[in-house]
């Protein structure tokens, strides 16, 4: 196969994953995927290969060829995987689970290299821009940043208490993070550098983005909320007023991932579509159709 320019793929619970052309919407690949549904999708840097987290491991799929089988498997974590994401350079990966850990996987060697102790379950895990710190949020509703040079963790936070934080983001530049919880709220930090050269929190702001869950939140470079009450809702990140509504999706909407310039928002749904929306018009472009379930997770890379 060669090298698409554009790679979009997408999950679902009818254990499936899918490779679509942006452009006309055709699913040109289909993944079948017995063992597990996904729950994330995440893109290499260099677009080679597509990790699948899963239930209760990772495996990578070449993104170039026809064949069904990983490349390979990252075995350790015991129960759901629910993040994943790269290093900037590819070198390594982290994961956060149900387990209630934190993972760090070195992409040239076998095995898990590191492991940090999060006791409740990880929902999400974001790599801050000067990719020496890691950023978990969990279903106790604790954030925790785990600094990679102390291989510690160096800062917690609690916005909710018992209120799970279903979604973390950082901004590209590493001065803002938002998390997102399960009761529609969105908790804003100005990132400031500390003494010890350690992140540290500032409150920004606090926004009552949705009436349901809040399954995905981006900054890219405006918020961007993901919501069980079907809707995608763009904020202004200066005084995080409403700025655009994408509805069209007839149920949950549970990932979404913007193009790199951000004129382009993919989103997933439990209507089993996967839409392209054009963020200046605020308007779907192009619809995704194949799933038989629901629509759980997207990635992209162009």
């Amino acid at each position: 196969m060669s090298q698409p320019c554009v790679v979009l793929a997408t999950a679902s619970y009818d254990h499936t994953i899918r490779f679509w052309e942006a452009e006309s919407g055709r699913c040109y690949r289909t993944i079948q995927y017995p063992d597990s549904h996904v729950n994330r999708l995440e893109i290499t840097p260099d677009k080679r290969h597509l990790a699948a987290a899963c239930n209760p491991h990772i495996r990578l799929f070449d993104v170039n060829s026809n064949s069904p089988q990983p490349v390979m498997t990252y075995d350790s974590h015991t129960n759901n995987v629910m993040a994943v994401g790269f290093q900037c350079d590819g070198k390594w990966m982290y994961s956060g689970s149900e387990d209630g850990t934190v993972k760090i996987w070195d992409l040239r060697a076998p095995g898990c290299q590191r492991e940090y102790e999060s006791v409740a379950a990880v929902n999400t895990v974001v790599l801050h821009p000067n990719q020496t710190e890691l950023i978990s949020g969990d279903q106790n509703g604790n954030i925790r940043v785990w600094d990679l040079r102390a291989n510690s963790c160096s800062c917690e936070l609690v916005p909710e208490v018992d209120t799970p934080v279903r979604s973390l983001t950082v901004m590209w530049d590493g001065t803002m993070v938002v998390a997102a919880n399960n009761r529609g709220t969105c908790y804003v930090w100005r990132l400031l550098r500390g003494k010890q050269t350690m992140t540290e929190f500032e409150p920004l702001h606090k926004l009552q983005a949705h009436n349901g869950h809040i399954l995905k939140c981006l900054l890219s470079p405006q918020t961007t909320t993901a919501s069980s009450d079907k809707t995608v809702k763009i904020w202004n990140v200066d005084g995080f007023k409403l700025e655009k509504v994408l509805t069209g999706h007839q149920r949950w909407v549970w990932d979404c991932v913007f193009s790199v310039d951000g004129e382009f928002l993919v989103t997933a749904s439990s209507d089993m579509t996967a839409r392209l929306w054009s963020m200046p018009a605020g308007k779907e472009v192009k619809v995704y159709q194949g799933h038989h379930k629901a629509t759980v997770c997207c990635a992209l890379h162009d």
